[in-house]
């Protein structure tokens, strides 16, 4: 399966910050939308991922200082992205070894969607109980 089938169950409205947002602000979207990352965007153009983990590198590395200074100078860049064509365990395997959990998912150089290794492993096991249960009235029906 593809990443088009994740996407088909997820809104499109992805939440992306500016790369001018402060760390301050995107912080505090952070929090409000109880997410670990948002894309970092040029325009139109993925620039990078603001996360988690950039918070806390920023602040090690700057102090408090790093709140009022811009996502674009704080940001993972250049982000690593997937089209909608991908296989999800292609994706799953991407994420495994860059050690990252959230991926733009990009198409004709705009981003169409955002996932996380939480939407990909879920989509997994989703899938492999449905597999287990066809297997299961296979068997009681022969």
């Amino acid at each position: 399966m593809t990443i088009e089938a994740i996407l088909r169950t997820k809104s499109a409205d992805v939440t992306a910050v500016q790369r001018t947002t402060t760390v301050a602000e995107a912080v505090k979207l952070l929090a409000e939308k109880r997410i670990g990352a948002v894309p970092v965007l040029d325009g139109d153009t993925v620039a990078g991922i603001f996360s988690e983990r950039d918070v806390i590198h920023a602040l090690a590395t700057h102090g408090a200082v790093a709140l009022d200074r811009p996502i674009g100078d704080m940001m993972t860049a250049p982000a690593i992205t997937v089209t909608r064509d991908e296989a999800v365990l292609g994706a799953l395997s991407l994420m495994t070894r860059r050690r990252i959990r959230h991926l733009p998912v990009i198409e004709g150089g705009r981003m169409i969607g955002f996932i996380s290794i939480g939407d990909l492993v879920k989509y997994r096991i989703d899938r492999i109980e449905a597999d287990a249960e066809a297997m299961r009235s296979y068997i009681q029906s022969a």
